[in-house]
């Protein structure tokens, strides 16, 4: 047998054991597509071409040779070297794939005609074929090269984030990517349930462009069903409202507000009588319409304590509420800190620690049982 499973995905129970997944794809969403297989237990390999995948090199941070981008979304896998341009190498390659159940990649067409990639596909008719792509094929931009930041853009996503008359804004993560990754994870188990079921579902595109704009939900269907366009609010919701950051005398607090019950439980813990005469904001329509000020009566109010004191108030009252942390923040808060999201991994560099899959299984979150590879590092274990 060409692929013997790595002794790392053998015994652990995780639903995907024993399912080959070979990953072509390089940058973010379909390594993230990889990585969700290999997390819920599938032996993966990586290909990569002799330049290595670019995100590599995205930096800084770096942590040894790697950037640390890479590191994010390449873990449980092994990873070969092949120049599908060579024989040698593109028979090695297609023997893998003779013997893979899922293969995820995100070649351009034009990159796929030089490299022979339908040759492989033809290799294993019945592999589920997961392709990431610009934009759905057969469109005028789905040739055209895309990154997150592009699918931002063309998305409307940008058009819809950033303060109130500014300018558009990308989202402080790669969220187009994300979701695309994730949407190609979806396809990727679906295809091997329908696989099992005895049902023809064996090949899957994930568009890049049109999975981020599906993250625009509430504001696309608004649009699609009154015509109206989206505007950017900042930190506002368009239809919710107080919905974002109020003033603190300290900094900020963050109110989600998503009911009339909540607001009238907030107007009660507030105990502010100006706030309180305005009877018209027992509605959530007028509270949307008149959001500025309602806004200015909330910030007058809460800027007369720190914030620590207002989150105890908000606990006591059941107002849905929440402070604005940063990243480091994030990470230090006790349900992350005390609890196994963050966990142990290794790399090339030496130990590290990681983000764990957020999927909690029987009550039991799979641990990181191998980090991310050296470019090439298990090259020789299957070329021999």
């Amino acid at each position: 047998m060409v692929w013997d499973l790595d002794a790392s995905n053998v015994g652990t129970g995780l639903p995907l054991e024993g399912v080959r997944v070979l990953d072509f794809s390089r940058v973010l969403a379909g390594p993230l597509c990889a990585m969700i297989a290999g997390d819920l237990g599938a032996d993966v390999i990586k290909v990569e071409g002799p330049e290595g995948d670019p995100v590599r090199a995205l930096a800084p941070p770096r942590l040894g040779e790697d950037a640390t981008y890479y590191l994010a979304v390449n873990r449980h896998r092994r990873n070969v070297v092949a120049n599908l341009k060579d024989p040698s190498d593109f028979a090695h390659v297609a023997a893998l794939v003779r013997e893979a159940d899922a293969v995820v990649e995100n070649f351009l067409p034009h990159q796929k005609a030089s490299l022979g990639i339908e040759r492989l596909r033809a290799e294993n008719p019945d592999c589920v074929w997961v392709s990431v792509t610009p934009a759905s094929s057969g469109g005028p931009v789905s040739s055209q090269p895309s990154f997150d930041l592009l699918a931002q853009a063309r998305s409307g996503l940008m058009d819809v984030t950033g303060d109130v008359g500014g300018a558009p804004t990308k989202v402080g993560a790669p969220v187009a990517d994300v979701v695309t990754g994730l949407y190609a994870a979806v396809g990727l188990l679906s295809g091997l349930f329908a696989r099992l079921a005895g049902r023809d579902a064996r090949a899957f595109e994930a568009p890049l462009l049109e999975s981020t704009m599906t993250a625009l939900v509430n504001q696309a269907q608004g649009y699609l069903s009154t015509g109206e366009e989206p505007v950017r609010l900042g930190n506002d919701h368009p239809s919710i409202a107080p919905y974002g950051p109020v003033t603190t005398a300290d900094g900020f607090l963050l109110l989600a507000v998503g009911t009339d019950a909540q607001y009238a439980h907030l107007v009660s813990a507030l105990g502010d009588e100006a706030l309180a005469a305005h009877t018209e904001w027992v509605s959530n329509d007028a509270r949307v319409a008149q959001l500025g000020d309602l806004r200015a009566e909330l910030n007058r109010v809460f800027s007369t304590r720190p914030t620590a004191a207002w989150l105890d108030a908000m606990v006591v009252a059941e107002v849905p509420h929440g402070p604005i942390y940063s990243v480091a923040e994030a990470f230090a808060q006790p349900q992350i800190a005390n609890g196994d999201f963050v966990g142990p991994m290794s790399t090339p560099a030496g130990e590290t620690v990681s983000m764990r899959t957020p999927l909690v299984i029987d009550g039991v979150r799979p641990t990181i049982r191998r980090g991310p590879r050296r470019l090439g590092e298990d090259t020789n274990e299957f070329w021999h």
